[in-house]
């Protein structure tokens, strides 16, 4: 880690520490499972994340950040998919995965033969998810809680970006980093199901996926996800 955890981030380490020892099964348990598009990564997500947050927030006595973590998304599993079947574009470099999530993409970006991997999300529990998963997949990613979006330099070979364009207001700041980066040198990957808030034009598409899809919001069981980068 690029830093000992502390604060919030090591209180909800422990906390999902001590959710994935619990005994029992249910729709509000964590469970370790292979996922659909990407079955070489197994990560601990929720059997329904809206009950597994209602009852943390119960337990914890106060409102806790949606748990984006505790699900899988087809962005990230489509940029997951694309590094671990283009392994070239990641060995021996340095990755940085925004808005990491579960892990997935960095976990990929690791088991592809990345010389250093880098997971970013301002959610101490998907900080504390990630180095969960990370070692439940016996690999090495380094942890940052910080917001990077006004940071000059994204100190990165590949920038990773799953799921990033799903509001107006993040979109507005993600895009500039995701600008700053490409301009500095490193390579830019996204991947988006065409959320609302994709800047057309801006970006152009290199692959393709029908992924998996669990999201309530979603009718069919497939979603069409694009891999992209910046123009």
């Amino acid at each position: 880690m690029l830093a000992p955890m502390r604060g919030a981030t090591a209180t909800a380490l422990s906390v999902l520490e001590r959710e994935i020892d619990a005994p029992g099964a249910g729709l509000d348990r964590l469970r370790l499972v292979p996922i659909p598009f990407v079955p070489e990564v197994r990560l601990h997500l929720a059997e329904d994340a809206i009950v597994w947050w209602a009852r943390m927030e119960a337990a914890a006595g106060h409102t806790l950040p949606p748990p984006y973590w505790a699900s899988v998304w087809a962005g990230g599993q489509a940029l997951a998919r694309h590094l671990l079947d283009h392994p070239q574009l990641v060995a021996g470099r340095r990755v940085l995965d925004l808005a990491a999530g579960s892990g997935l993409v960095a976990i990929a970006a690791a088991l592809s033969g990345a010389a250093r991997v880098v997971a970013n999300d301002i959610d101490p529990y998907a900080v504390a998810a990630v180095t969960i998963n990370a070692r439940a997949n016996q690999v090495s990613v380094d942890t940052t809680g910080d917001d990077l979006l006004d940071r000059a330099d994204a100190e990165a070979d590949l920038v990773v970006a799953g799921d990033v364009f799903y509001s107006r207001a993040l979109a507005d700041r993600v895009l500039p980093f995701l600008q700053r980066a490409a301009a500095g040198g490193a390579e830019v990957l996204v991947g988006d199901p065409d959320r609302g808030h994709l800047p057309e034009g801006r970006l152009t598409v290199l692959a393709a996926y029908p992924v998996p899809t669990t999201e309530p919001s979603v009718d069919s069981s497939l979603r069409q996800v694009r891999v992209l980068r910046p123009v």
